[in-house]
Parts: structure tokens; sequence; C-alpha cells
């Protein structure tokens, strides 16, 4: 971040901000076990973007990873992102 801040017309509360936003951006692109240039697994990317999703909306990062987990068992683990986080807010609303 200090980086950031010394580039002329970014203060240290925009470097902040723009960290903050880029944070859950960056990591869909970073994994243990993804190369530089290989892209994330599917699985990946839609774990992710439900969670983003769901935190986005104002749950628990904790909350939100259980009832995905239990959507995914009950949906059968199926690979469609707008069913996953229907099913993850039912969970959600339940709880």
């Amino acid at each position: 971040m200090p980086q950031l801040s010394s580039t002329p017309g970014i203060g240290k509360k925009s470097a902040s901000r723009i960290v903050l936003e880029l944070k859950d951006k960056v990591a869909k692109f970073i994994s243990a076990d993804a190369l530089p240039g290989e892209p994330l697994p599917a699985e990946d990317t839609l774990q992710t973007d439900a969670e983003s999703a769901l935190t986005n909306l104002g749950y628990r990062p904790a909350d939100v990873q259980k009832a995905i987990k239990h959507s995914r068992e009950k949906l059968d683990d199926i690979q469609n992102l707008e069913l996953i986080i229907r099913e993850s807010l039912k969970q959600l609303a339940n709880n």
C-alpha cells in the first residue's frame, strides 16, 4: 500500500479503498495450486463468486461458507452459480 499512496493524487485513504475493493478480485487469480498464468478450476471460481456475492450482502464469511457447502451437497454439487446462491440464501435465512 505504501507504493499506491506515493502515487500522485492517491492518498492513504484512497489507497486503502483500492486495496479493499480489489482484494476479492485478486484472490480469484491467486491459488496455491495454480501456476502463474494457469486459470483456476471452475469449481474454485464458482465457490469464490458465491462467497463474494453473499458476503457483499452482509452475511458473515463463516456462515456463508457453511451455507454454500450445505447447498452444494443438497444440489448434488451442481455447477450453477445462481442456484447455489439461491439455495445458500435459503440456508442463511433459516439460521
